[in-house]
């Protein structure tokens, strides 16, 4: 009977507890109930920061973008040119006239000054070959390239000279080994009015076409000298005045 009496007692305690409304739990228990200790702890969530915006004027410049071919804007057409009259072409000179003076080769001239300088060559980065110190010494100009002369001196040496460095003044160069009469007229029995040494330079005055003598004029004095004498002419070649 006794323990009947303990088991409805027991009973009867658990059905009131179930009768508690579950509002006076939550207040009952107020310190210890863990979602009161979250919010407790609770922080409100930041919000994340936007990135500021810079105009573009204030940023840091940059370099141009080169494309990677060039660009290129197509001209337009011109209109064809008329077709020009074809250049008249220039006259072939004859293998005897020179081809910057236009004059006759050969020809003879001589030295302007005592001292020439013949190179191997029509230019100074050529080397010097002959210096020559005779004031007048005939030479003769075989071509001429710009502004070089090639030339031929008595004695069968050829080289390049300067076209400054010559003169077209006619003048001869008396040869041989022996003495030669500078006569009065041009004859061997006129009178010598001097005697010329080997190698003596004078002027030619007048050669008259095919003539055997020449006038010429050697220092102070003046003759006949007869062409095998010297050398400075051709064998009846004309030398006027």
């Amino acid at each position: 009977m006794t323990w009947r009496r303990l088991g409805r007692a027991a009973a009867l305690c658990a059905c009131l507890l179930l009768a508690v409304p579950a509002t006076a739990q939550q207040t009952a228990t107020p310190a210890t109930h863990p979602a009161h200790i979250i919010a407790k702890k609770h922080k409100p969530a930041q919000r994340p920061k936007t990135p500021p915006v810079v105009a573009a004027r204030h940023g840091k410049p940059r370099k141009p973008v080169h494309p990677a071919a060039p660009v290129t804007t197509p001209k337009p057409k011109a209109a064809p040119a008329a077709a020009k009259p074809a250049a008249a072409a220039r006259p072939t000179l004859p293998a005897n006239v020179g081809t910057v003076t236009h004059l006759p080769l050969p020809r003879y001239v001589s030295l302007r000054s005592d001292e020439v300088n013949m190179r191997s060559g029509p230019g100074e980065r050529y080397p010097v070959l002959w210096l020559y110190k005779r004031h007048e010494l005939p030479v003769k100009i075989e071509r001429e390239f710009d502004v070089w002369r090639l030339v031929e001196d008595m004695d069968g040496i050829t080289g390049w000279v300067h076209a400054a460095t010559v003169t077209g003044r006619r003048t001869l160069v008396v040869t041989g080994t022996d003495d030669v009469p500078l006569r009065s007229d041009a004859a061997d029995t006129a009178s010598a009015v001097a005697v010329l040494k080997p190698g003596v330079v004078g002027r030619i005055l007048t050669c008259d076409a095919g003539a055997a003598w020449c006038r010429v004029q050697v220092g102070d004095y003046r003759g006949f000298l007869p062409r095998a004498s010297f050398w400075g002419t051709d064998a009846g070649e004309p030398v006027a005045p």
